[in-house]
Protein backbone atom coordinates (compact mmCIF):
# COMPACT_ATOMS: atom_id res chain seq x y z
CA UNK A 1 0.00 0.00 0.00
CA UNK A 2 2.86 2.49 1.22
CA UNK A 3 4.38 1.87 -2.20
CA UNK A 4 1.28 2.21 -4.26
CA UNK A 5 0.69 5.79 -2.24
CA UNK A 6 4.36 6.55 -3.33
CA UNK A 7 3.87 5.74 -7.23
CA UNK A 8 0.85 7.82 -7.46
CA UNK A 9 2.76 10.94 -5.11
CA UNK A 10 5.37 10.53 -7.94
CA UNK A 11 3.00 11.01 -11.23
CA UNK A 12 1.07 13.58 -9.26
CA UNK A 13 4.16 15.54 -9.02
CA UNK A 14 4.75 14.88 -12.88
CA UNK A 15 1.96 15.55 -13.99
CA UNK A 16 1.75 18.46 -11.80
CA UNK A 17 5.26 19.80 -13.71
CA UNK A 18 4.15 18.66 -17.06
CA UNK A 19 0.95 21.00 -16.41
CA UNK A 20 3.37 23.88 -15.35
CA UNK A 21 5.26 23.49 -18.20
CA UNK A 22 2.52 23.42 -21.15
CA UNK A 23 1.30 26.54 -19.47
CA UNK A 24 4.26 28.19 -19.57
CA UNK A 25 4.97 27.40 -22.91
CA UNK A 26 1.43 28.88 -24.25
CA UNK A 27 1.81 31.89 -21.89
CA UNK A 28 4.90 32.68 -22.82
CA UNK A 29 4.01 33.06 -26.57
CA UNK A 30 0.78 34.69 -26.09
CA UNK A 31 2.77 38.13 -26.48
CA UNK A 32 0.47 39.63 -23.56
CA UNK A 33 3.49 41.07 -21.93
CA UNK A 34 6.80 42.56 -22.51
CA UNK A 35 8.76 38.99 -21.76
CA UNK A 36 11.94 39.44 -19.52
CA UNK A 37 15.21 37.84 -20.34
CA UNK A 38 17.87 37.85 -18.05
CA UNK A 39 21.24 37.25 -18.68
CA UNK A 40 23.85 35.94 -16.55
CA UNK A 41 27.74 36.37 -17.99
CA UNK A 42 30.22 33.52 -16.94
CA UNK A 43 33.87 33.39 -16.78
CA UNK A 44 34.01 29.89 -19.22
CA UNK A 45 37.81 29.71 -19.41
CA UNK A 46 39.04 31.52 -16.36
CA UNK A 47 40.99 34.03 -17.94
CA UNK A 48 41.94 37.28 -17.63
CA UNK A 49 40.49 38.27 -20.72
CA UNK A 50 37.14 37.24 -20.02
CA UNK A 51 37.59 38.80 -16.45
CA UNK A 52 38.11 41.93 -18.35
CA UNK A 53 35.30 41.82 -20.83
CA UNK A 54 32.22 40.51 -18.07
CA UNK A 55 34.09 43.29 -16.12
CA UNK A 56 33.07 45.95 -18.84
CA UNK A 57 29.66 44.48 -19.95
CA UNK A 58 26.93 46.95 -20.07
CA UNK A 59 22.82 46.77 -20.89
CA UNK A 60 23.77 48.79 -24.00
CA UNK A 61 25.95 46.10 -25.49
CA UNK A 62 22.69 44.23 -25.75
CA UNK A 63 20.45 46.65 -26.47
CA UNK A 64 20.22 45.53 -30.23
CA UNK A 65 18.46 42.73 -29.63
CA UNK A 66 15.88 44.71 -27.92
CA UNK A 67 15.81 46.31 -31.26
CA UNK A 68 15.79 43.41 -33.17
CA UNK A 69 12.76 41.75 -31.62
CA UNK A 70 10.73 45.17 -31.81
CA UNK A 71 11.36 45.66 -35.50
CA UNK A 72 10.31 41.98 -36.50
CA UNK A 73 7.42 42.55 -34.34
CA UNK A 74 6.57 45.34 -36.62
CA UNK A 75 7.17 43.49 -39.75
CA UNK A 76 4.84 40.93 -38.93
CA UNK A 77 2.08 43.67 -37.30
CA UNK A 78 2.76 42.34 -33.47
CA UNK A 79 4.11 45.87 -32.56
CA UNK A 80 3.49 46.87 -29.21
CA UNK A 81 2.66 42.71 -28.48
CA UNK A 82 5.94 41.28 -29.12
CA UNK A 83 8.36 43.08 -26.84
CA UNK A 84 11.22 42.09 -24.60
CA UNK A 85 12.61 43.60 -21.87
CA UNK A 86 16.97 42.40 -21.31
CA UNK A 87 18.11 42.54 -17.74
CA UNK A 88 21.95 42.23 -17.49
CA UNK A 89 22.75 40.80 -13.53
CA UNK A 90 26.31 40.57 -12.36
CA UNK A 91 28.57 37.59 -13.33
CA UNK A 92 27.24 34.49 -12.06
CA UNK A 93 30.13 32.35 -10.50
CA UNK A 94 30.49 28.40 -11.29
CA UNK A 95 29.43 26.71 -14.84
CA UNK A 96 26.16 25.23 -16.44
CA UNK A 97 26.14 21.82 -17.12
CA UNK A 98 27.57 21.60 -20.71
CA UNK A 99 25.34 19.55 -22.99
CA UNK A 100 25.74 16.17 -24.24
CA UNK A 101 27.52 15.95 -28.23
CA UNK A 102 25.70 13.60 -29.76
CA UNK A 103 24.02 12.83 -27.04
CA UNK A 104 21.71 9.91 -26.94
CA UNK A 105 17.64 11.03 -25.52
CA UNK A 106 18.15 9.59 -22.03
CA UNK A 107 21.15 11.85 -21.84
CA UNK A 108 19.69 14.83 -23.22
CA UNK A 109 16.66 14.59 -20.88
CA UNK A 110 19.21 13.92 -17.99
CA UNK A 111 21.14 16.86 -18.70
CA UNK A 112 17.76 19.23 -19.02
CA UNK A 113 16.84 18.57 -15.63
CA UNK A 114 20.49 19.13 -14.19
CA UNK A 115 20.17 22.16 -16.11
CA UNK A 116 17.25 23.37 -14.74
CA UNK A 117 18.63 22.43 -10.83
CA UNK A 118 21.44 24.22 -11.51
CA UNK A 119 19.41 27.19 -13.02
CA UNK A 120 17.07 27.21 -9.63
CA UNK A 121 20.36 28.05 -7.65
CA UNK A 122 22.08 30.30 -9.91
CA UNK A 123 21.20 33.48 -11.25
CA UNK A 124 18.20 35.50 -9.34
CA UNK A 125 15.22 37.32 -11.19
CA UNK A 126 12.75 40.14 -9.93
CA UNK A 127 9.15 40.06 -11.02
CA UNK A 128 6.12 37.73 -11.65
CA UNK A 129 5.55 35.87 -14.58
CA UNK A 130 7.53 33.55 -16.74
CA UNK A 131 11.09 35.04 -17.47
CA UNK A 132 13.80 33.62 -19.69
CA UNK A 133 17.13 32.75 -18.45
CA UNK A 134 20.02 32.94 -20.84
CA UNK A 135 24.02 32.16 -19.59
CA UNK A 136 26.53 33.90 -21.67
CA UNK A 137 30.05 32.29 -20.86
CA UNK A 138 32.61 33.90 -21.94
CA UNK A 139 35.62 32.48 -23.93
CA UNK A 140 38.90 34.46 -24.63
CA UNK A 141 38.94 34.01 -27.87
CA UNK A 142 42.96 33.74 -28.31
CA UNK A 143 42.68 30.60 -26.20
CA UNK A 144 39.44 29.47 -27.84
CA UNK A 145 38.79 29.93 -31.78
CA UNK A 146 35.87 27.64 -32.23
CA UNK A 147 33.56 27.40 -29.64
CA UNK A 148 30.94 24.67 -27.54
CA UNK A 149 27.69 24.15 -29.08
CA UNK A 150 24.81 26.89 -27.20
CA UNK A 151 21.56 25.12 -26.39
CA UNK A 152 17.90 26.66 -25.97
CA UNK A 153 15.93 24.86 -23.85
CA UNK A 154 11.85 25.82 -24.50
CA UNK A 155 11.26 23.63 -20.93
CA UNK A 156 11.94 26.06 -18.39
CA UNK A 157 13.32 29.26 -20.75
CA UNK A 158 16.65 28.31 -20.31
CA UNK A 159 19.75 28.64 -22.57
CA UNK A 160 23.53 28.28 -22.59
CA UNK A 161 25.22 30.30 -24.86
CA UNK A 162 29.26 30.63 -25.00
CA UNK A 163 29.96 33.77 -26.70
CA UNK A 164 33.29 35.25 -27.65
CA UNK A 165 35.21 37.72 -24.84
CA UNK A 166 35.72 40.52 -27.48
CA UNK A 167 34.32 43.74 -27.77
CA UNK A 168 34.97 42.91 -31.53
CA UNK A 169 32.75 39.62 -31.32
CA UNK A 170 29.80 41.69 -29.58
CA UNK A 171 28.01 42.02 -32.95
CA UNK A 172 27.84 38.38 -33.64
CA UNK A 173 27.68 36.89 -29.61
CA UNK A 174 24.53 39.41 -30.47
CA UNK A 175 22.97 37.29 -33.21
CA UNK A 176 24.15 33.58 -31.35
CA UNK A 177 21.96 34.99 -28.34
CA UNK A 178 19.05 36.01 -30.01
CA UNK A 179 19.07 32.47 -31.74
CA UNK A 180 19.22 30.49 -28.29
CA UNK A 181 16.45 33.00 -26.90
CA UNK A 182 14.23 32.27 -29.55
CA UNK A 183 14.73 28.50 -29.48
CA UNK A 184 13.79 28.81 -25.72
CA UNK A 185 10.01 30.41 -27.39
CA UNK A 186 10.01 27.13 -29.07
CA UNK A 187 11.45 28.25 -32.34
CA UNK A 188 13.61 25.40 -34.40
CA UNK A 189 17.22 25.18 -35.90
CA UNK A 190 16.87 25.87 -39.88
CA UNK A 191 20.36 24.86 -40.77
CA UNK A 192 21.70 21.32 -41.61
CA UNK A 193 24.31 20.17 -38.63
CA UNK A 194 26.29 18.41 -40.86
CA UNK A 195 27.32 21.24 -43.55
CA UNK A 196 25.81 24.82 -41.18
CA UNK A 197 24.49 25.52 -44.24
CA UNK A 198 20.69 26.77 -44.27
CA UNK A 199 17.88 24.42 -45.09
CA UNK A 200 16.17 26.31 -47.95
CA UNK A 201 13.48 27.52 -48.25
CA UNK A 202 12.94 27.71 -44.09
CA UNK A 203 16.51 28.65 -43.60
CA UNK A 204 16.44 31.23 -45.74
CA UNK A 205 15.36 35.06 -45.06
CA UNK A 206 14.01 35.29 -48.96
CA UNK A 207 13.39 32.17 -50.32
CA UNK A 208 11.31 34.03 -52.57
CA UNK A 209 14.19 36.32 -54.50
CA UNK A 210 15.42 35.87 -57.49
CA UNK A 211 17.72 34.69 -58.31
CA UNK A 212 17.67 32.82 -54.76
CA UNK A 213 21.54 33.42 -54.73
CA UNK A 214 23.30 35.20 -53.07
CA UNK A 215 20.88 36.20 -50.32
CA UNK A 216 21.40 39.51 -48.84
CA UNK A 217 20.19 38.23 -44.53
CA UNK A 218 20.40 35.41 -42.59
CA UNK A 219 17.23 34.04 -41.48
CA UNK A 220 18.06 33.88 -37.62
CA UNK A 221 17.58 30.10 -36.75
CA UNK A 222 19.34 29.07 -40.24
CA UNK A 223 22.58 31.07 -38.77
CA UNK A 224 23.95 32.27 -41.94
CA UNK A 225 23.67 34.69 -44.81
CA UNK A 226 23.19 31.69 -48.28
CA UNK A 227 25.79 32.71 -50.55
CA UNK A 228 24.95 29.81 -53.13
CA UNK A 229 23.82 26.20 -52.55
CA UNK A 230 26.88 25.08 -50.64
CA UNK A 231 28.49 28.38 -49.24
CA UNK A 232 27.37 30.60 -46.25
CA UNK A 233 28.73 33.46 -44.36
CA UNK A 234 28.38 34.26 -40.58
CA UNK A 235 26.27 37.41 -39.69
CA UNK A 236 28.22 40.34 -38.27
CA UNK A 237 25.13 41.67 -36.37
CA UNK A 238 21.64 41.66 -36.25
CA UNK A 239 21.39 44.11 -39.01
CA UNK A 240 22.18 41.42 -41.21
CA UNK A 241 19.49 38.75 -40.37
CA UNK A 242 15.44 38.80 -40.55
CA UNK A 243 12.99 36.10 -38.23
CA UNK A 244 11.58 34.57 -41.61
CA UNK A 245 8.11 33.04 -41.73
CA UNK A 246 8.68 29.84 -40.46
CA UNK A 247 10.28 30.93 -37.14
CA UNK A 248 7.34 33.48 -36.96
CA UNK A 249 4.88 31.00 -37.18
CA UNK A 250 7.02 29.22 -34.01
CA UNK A 251 6.44 32.04 -31.80
CA UNK A 252 3.07 32.63 -32.36
CA UNK A 253 4.12 35.80 -34.45
CA UNK A 254 1.59 34.26 -37.71
CA UNK A 255 -1.71 32.74 -36.76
Amino acid sequence: MFRALRILLLLLVLAAVALGTWRTRRDVVQWDYTLVVNLYPVNGDATAQSARHIAGLNPDLFRAIESFMADEARRYSREGAASIELRLWPEVGGHPPQPPRDGSALQNLWWSLNMRWWAWHHGETRGPGPQVKLYLVYHDPARSARLPHSTGLRDGLLGVVNVFAAGSMDGENNVVITHEFLHTLGASDKYDPATNQPRFPDGYADPEQQPVHPQMFAEIMGGRIPLSASESTQPRSLSHVLIGPATAREINWIR
